[in-house]
């Protein structure tokens, strides 16, 4: 097992993507249209962000010099007024396993980036410009707590490793005290869940400079980032 003090890269991606897949391709196909754990969009909606992360997370760094300090210009769509913007969908007709084989396919494109990229390169975030490694992180923690909002829905189980869980907090959640379960705590970080000793968050966000910062900040949105 990799020690906790270790980066999170494109390898972690690529194990965990599959994870997730692989732990909701037994739902039941009929549940996708239900609401994916305390989120106000489906378990497809969900997974089709997911999708749209993990892809426009890589596409960053395709560019020769990645923008440190601006989107790339996509044009987002919604299939409904309160659902998530997107800059790709998966086709329905093709069925949950359609959209999972999307998702597995972003989530390859962002191992590979995080695996070729420049480590020094930086692109632009919402929360702060970061690196490859960054990145990767980033995409983890979309794949991690969205399989669990979807997982929720589709009424299925769903624990990743400990050891992922607890890298991606110390990597982007440096005001988290990990004093418990990583995976738990991370839930409680990304606003998921209370823990007995602390209230559920309203407002949650992750640092993407290292050397962290003070208090919970603002609320993530559901925005590609």
């Amino acid at each position: 097992m990799r020690s906790a003090d270790d980066t999170v890269d494109g390898e972690d991606v690529r194990r965990l993507v599959a994870l997730a897949i692989g732990a909701l391709r037994h739902g039941d196909p009929r549940l996708w249209e239900a609401r994916a754990g305390t989120l106000e969009w489906t378990c497809w909606e969900t997974y089709e962000h997911l999708a749209g992360c993990l892809f426009t997370y890589a596409a960053r760094f395709g560019l020769a010099t990645p923008p440190a300090s601006s989107f790339l210009p996509w044009r987002e769509i919604r299939d409904r007024e309160d659902g998530p913007a997107r800059v790709l969908a998966a086709d329905r007709s093709s069925g949950p396993d359609g959209l999972l084989a999307i998702v597995e396919a972003c989530g390859g494109l962002l191992a590979s980036v995080a695996r070729t990229a420049d480590p020094a390169a930086v692109a632009h975030h919402v929360f702060g410009p970061a690196d490859p490694a960054g990145f990767a992180a980033m995409g983890v923690v979309e794949t991690l707590v969205h399989t669990h909002d979807v997982a929720q829905g589709l009424r299925l189980e769903w624990s990743p490793p400990g050891d992922a869980c607890e890298r991606v907090l110390k990597r982007l959640f440096p005001h988290v005290t990990v004093d418990r379960d990583a995976w738990e705590a991370l839930l409680w970080a990304t606003g998921r869940i209370a823990l007995p000793d602390r209230p559920r968050l309203a407002e949650w966000r992750w640092y993407n400079e290292r050397s962290g910062a003070g208090g919970e900040g603002r609320v993530q949105g559901p925005g590609l980032g």
